[in-house]
């Protein structure tokens, strides 16, 4: 069946009889007759066996067009033919031809309907084709007669109008050429006038005009030349660019970024900004180095334009260091604050674009990231920059600090480039917040050694002030005070300790300006290191005194007989001062005042005025500049306090040394140097005395290092003379050096807080240890000091010898004290006149004449003692006779001083008293009072022997006394 349909659709829609007449040969041949196919319609064949029939053909005959049957049927033949199994075969082919043969007649007979209606149906689009063909022939020949007619003259008429057009816009064209031809003199016109904006945009406008003709031969030859005045612009630029470096002007700086804005090259210019920036450091403190060379080298052939930076500062003189210097910071400054000024129109210029309003969003969009990272870049590059701008300078400033020895400089003038750099050094913070390390540790090298030089020739002029030292009282007032003084005035202003000293005297005059940093005031004129120059006038210091009185009226009161009563009035004699401070009161004159005449203050109204030497103001005055310098210089504090003790040390060994060394200190028993005191006075010769200077073998010992930090001890003037008695051994200078003394550490007390403040964390031990054990040993030096007046002005062993001469195994109770005790008052009333005496040219504070009683008073008693120890024989009634003695001499003396308790009192007493004890009594005696001498206990137990003590107690007392001293051997 696949067949015959595949067959029936080849062959197309065909009659019946078309069909049969296609067929081949061989299938006509198969196909059965008119006749036959009638037979086959009358035969009535069961459908069903007719599909059998059918379903039995083979395969093979529907498998495909090329298929030959004949060939096929004539292999199957077998190789022995049988007639009759070949007639079968054929009859039943026969067979399923006919019932072929009959279905597809079926079939044809089924579609004739359909055939026939399709076919009247392409008749009718024959038809339909012939007429359209008609059409379109007549179509044709009508468009051609319309051409002829009227198309060919229109368009001549367009051709012309649109040649028309195009010699207008050619006409335009060269017009605009001519133009571009001579825009380079309007160029040049603009850069002349610095326009660069206007002539970049002018030049842009040309190149995209040049651009749009690029097809005529004659602009080729114009772009080249616009590109190079474009480039010669950019040059121009880059110049204009570089001149803000030193001078910055907002205007002309504003052209300049936008003419690099309208190149698109902002971030280049900011680079080329920071090299121009560099490069004009480096010429600024060249040109400004090199000036100062070459007009102090004169007529010299040196090539210095040559040198490098580096070796041209080695050639600045001494004379020319600070002027050269305060030029090269004022240029610096200039190039800094220009700088300054360049942030601040960046950080003003981002405010005013930071909202715009565009009219295309997504243009406006792609601009505004555009700005935003170009001005990312722009901060980013300005803020790295700050940092490194100031590198710049400190390398180069640097240079110049270390390029001088500075060590020979006058002090002032070191003072003056401390200022002056530390005066950079807050420009520096102000700039970029930095520390100046490189500044700090340059200026710390040079500062530590000038002060290693300074230091030792000072300790030196102060070895030779202190050798050419009469003592003489120093007139001042008595209103006195260091803050008085040039040296500190840097400490009355309430600045930080980092300020340099000339911006705290502007700081007085301009407080106003206190809260502006440097860059604010100095923003539009003016330079901060102007002001050096400037403040070179000195203050007058107004400390002196007229004669060291207060006045001419004090003064002759003074001079009048100090012993007349009758001259003088009652409250001229008394002066009554404070026994803590040694000063006197400024209110009116209190009861205890006008009580009695106190004969143990020798004031004479000087109004107690601070006594020190000449020596002592300048040591103040040397503090003062030690301390202003380590003010400036925070780094080289500690070495700098260092100094400053050593100053004071020097001081105090010297009056020591002067006035308080005696070999007798210790035989006397009354502890006059303190442990503490004796401490610091062997740390003091080991650490800064040099004690084989005095000897002829002086370089041999000790390392030539070590011998250089110290210094010789001193030697008391000659003109000073401590051995007249009738001025009691030198007690003015006495009380002049050791009252210096103790003025002086007054001072350093009240400088305490002031260099704890300087002083680093680590090293503050250092400082609280030089105040606990030397500053405030100060006033312990008079006691040695003193007790040397108070053992020569008193005729002790005067008063030994009249004692033994006494008898005293009397038997009867005297009521008349014995005659030395009228002697030894005698002695003390000479002393107190001397005192006055004295007092007449140095004041003697209520401490000094004190301890001057005091001392005088204990060597007294311990003179009794003596005496009384010296007695061979004694009964009860001596013994009465002696404590008569004491208590006369008690009260006559409490009529000469003010000093109360008597001194040593109880000791005399004690002893006396120790004759009437008890041989157990007297035992325990011996045991408890250890300050009483061998001596004395052994020559109290044999005085006792007899009365109320026997052999054999004696012999035990004695062994206890050997007991007792037994150790100290």
């Amino acid at each position: 069946m696949q067949k015959i349909k595949s067959l029936m659709a080849r062959q197309g829609l065909k009659s019946p009889q078309e069909s049969m007449a296609d067929l081949s040969p061989v299938e006509n041949l198969r196909i059965p007759s008119k006749e036959e196919l009638r037979e086959l319609r009358e035969q009535s064949i069961d459908p069903q066996a007719e599909q059998e029939i059918i379903n039995s053909i083979e395969e093979v005959y529907f498998s495909n067009d090329s298929f030959d049957m004949v060939q096929h049927e004539l292999e199957k033949l077998p190789p022995e033919l049988n007639l009759q199994d070949l007639e079968e075969y054929r009859d039943k082919l026969k067979r399923q031809q006919a019932a072929v043969s009959k279905k597809v007649a079926d079939l044809i007979l089924e579609k004739q309907p359909s055939y026939v209606k399709e076919l009247e149906r392409v008749t009718s689009l024959q038809t339909n084709l012939q007429l359209a063909a008609v059409i379109c022939t007549n179509a044709r020949r009508q468009l051609s007669v319309s051409k002829e007619g009227f198309t060919e003259a229109s368009l001549g008429l367009l051709a012309n109008q649109r040649r028309r057009q195009l010699l207008t816009g050619l006409l335009k064209s060269l017009r605009t050429i001519k133009t571009l031809q001579r825009t380079d003199v309007r160029l040049s016109e603009m850069l002349e006038e610095e326009d660069y904006p206007g002539a970049i945009q002018l030049c842009l406008e040309c190149q995209k005009a040049a651009s749009t003709f690029k097809h005529y031969s004659c602009i080729s030859e114009l772009n080249s030349k616009l590109q190079d005045t474009l480039e010669q612009i950019e040059e121009q630029l880059d110049v204009a660019l570089s001149k803000t470096c030193k001078h910055f002007d907002v205007l002309h700086y504003t052209k300049v970024q936008l003419a690099y804005t309208l190149l698109g090259k902002t971030q280049t210019a900011m680079d080329q900004l920071h090299m121009h920036f560099t490069q004009a450091i480096h010429n600024t403190v060249f040109q400004v180095v090199l000036g100062y060379v070459e007009l102090c080298a004169g007529n010299a052939d040196t090539k210095f334009q040559k040198m490098q930076y580096k070796d041209l500062c080695t050639h600045i003189t001494t004379d020319s260091y600070i002027p050269c210097l305060t030029d090269l910071c004022k240029a610096l400054w200039e190039v800094m604050l220009s700088y300054h000024r360049t942030m601040q129109w960046h950080e003003e210029h981002d405010k005013q674009e930071a909202a715009p309003a565009p009219d295309d969003a997504a243009a406006a969009a792609a601009k505004s990231d555009e700005l935003v990272v170009d001005r990312s870049y722009v901060k980013k590059k300005l803020e790295h920059g700050l940092t490194r701008i100031w590198q710049d300078v400190q390398l180069k400033v640097k240079a110049y600090i270390l390029g001088t020895d500075m060590s020979n400089f006058k002090y002032d003038d070191f003072i003056v480039v401390l200022d002056v750099i530390s005066k950079l050094m807050q420009v520096g913070e102000e700039f970029c917040g930095s520390k100046s390390e490189v500044l700090q540790e340059s200026i710390k090298r040079q500062s530590v050694n000038y002060f290693k030089n300074y230091h030792r020739a000072r300790l030196e002029e102060l070895r030779m002030f202190l050798e050419n030292e009469t003592w003489e009282l120093c007139p001042v007032k008595s209103n006195f005070n260091i803050a008085q003084l040039h040296e500190f005035k840097f400490m009355g202003q309430c600045r930080s300790p980092s300020v340099s000293p000339s911006r705290q005297a502007v700081s007085s005059t301009t407080p106003a300006q206190d809260e502006l940093s440097l860059f604010q005031q100095y923003l539009q004129e003016g330079n901060p290191f102007e002001m050096h120059m400037e403040q070179k006038e000195e203050e007058t210091e107004d400390v002196l005194a007229s004669n060291g009185y207060e006045s001419d009226e004090l003064e002759k009161s003074v001079y009048q007989d100090y012993d007349s009563d009758s001259d003088v009035a009652e409250e001229l004699k008394q002066d009554y001062v404070d026994e803590q401070t040694g000063d006197a009161p400024l209110k009116s004159v209190s009861r205890e005042t006008i009580r009695s005449k106190k004969k143990s203050d020798y004031n004479l109204n000087k109004t107690n005025a601070p006594i020190l030497t000449n020596t002592t103001l300048n040591v103040i005055r040397l503090v003062g500049k030690y301390m202003q310098m380590m003010n400036i210089l925070k780094p080289i504090a500690f070495d700098v306090i260092h100094c400053v003790s050593q100053l004071f040390d020097y001081y105090l060994y010297a009056v020591y040394t002067f006035f308080g060394r005696n070999d007798m200190y210790e035989s006397s028993g009354l502890g006059l140097i303190s442990s503490r005191l004796r401490t610091t006075l062997n740390r003091i010769q080991e650490s800064l005395i040099d004690m084989e200077a005095l000897g002829e073998n002086a370089g041999v010992h000790g390392p030539a290092e070590d011998r250089k930090e110290k210094v010789p001890s001193p030697h008391l003037s000659q003109l000073v003379v401590l051995t007249n008695s009738g001025t009691l051994y030198g007690l003015a200078q006495r009380v002049v050096a050791t009252e210096s003394l103790v003025f002086l550490a007054e001072q350093f007390e009240s400088l305490q807080s002031h260099l704890d403040t300087m002083m680093p964390a680590a090293k503050k031990p250092f400082l609280q240890q030089f105040y606990s054990q030397t500053v405030s040993t100060a006033s312990e030096l008079r006691k040695p000091i003193y007790w040397i007046v108070a053992a020569k002005a008193i005729d002790y062993e005067q008063m030994l010898l009249m004692m033994s001469g006494v008898k005293w195994d009397i038997r009867e109770i005297m009521s008349q004290h014995n005659v030395y005790v009228d002697v030894l008052l005698k002695e003390f009333e000479q002393f107190n006149k001397r005192l006055g005496d004295v007092s007449r040219h140095v004041r003697i504070p209520l401490p000094v004449s004190n301890v001057l009683w005091e001392h005088c008073i204990r060597l007294a008693n311990r003179t009794l003692v003596e005496g009384y120890a010296n007695v061979k024989k004694c009964s009860n009634e001596g013994r009465a006779l002696m404590q008569l003695d004491f208590q006369q001499f008690l009260m006559k003396l409490e009529k000469l001083t003010d000093l109360r308790p008597i001194p040593d009192k109880e000791f005399v007493e004690t002893y006396i008293k120790a004759y009437y004890l008890t041989e157990n009594d007297m035992e325990q005696f011996i045991k408890n009072h250890r300050e009483y001498s061998m001596k004395q206990l052994a020559n109290l137990v044999n005085v006792c022997l007899g009365s109320h003590i026997n052999k054999k107690a004696r012999q035990k007392l004695l062994a206890a006394i050997d007991d007792i001293d037994r150790p100290k051997r």
